[in-house]
């Protein structure tokens, strides 16, 4: 009879042992499947972020050959009034100078 108790205790810690270990392999597996479906998400996040990156950086370029287009007429614009302010002051100058000594 106690080799009866012992024989089903035995077999119950086998069955026991059996059974964490299944367990622990499903755990292994979900872990790393979840693994996997993670780092997916984190590629698609990744490669979407990417994308959303350059588009932006091109926005931000066109934008700025606008803006330095625009700076640039806009200086060219002022240049042209300054020498022109400049050689009407120029010819008021020396015309002061003629009459002054002529």
């Amino acid at each position: 009879m106690a080799s009866e108790t012992v024989k089903k205790i035995l077999e119950a810690e086998a069955l026991a042992d059996r059974k964490t270990s299944e367990a622990r392999q499903r755990r292994d597996d979900v872990i790393n499947d979840a693994q996997g479906k993670a780092a997916l998400t984190v590629q698609k996040s990744l490669t979407e972020a990417s994308k959303e990156s350059g588009r932006i950086k091109a926005e931000l370029e066109k934008k700025l050959d606008e803006y330095r287009a625009k700076a640039g007429q806009q200086c060219e614009e002022r240049i042209t009034e300054i020498r022109s302010t400049a050689d009407k002051n120029m010819s008021r100058a020396v015309e002061a100078i003629i009459s002054e000594y002529f």
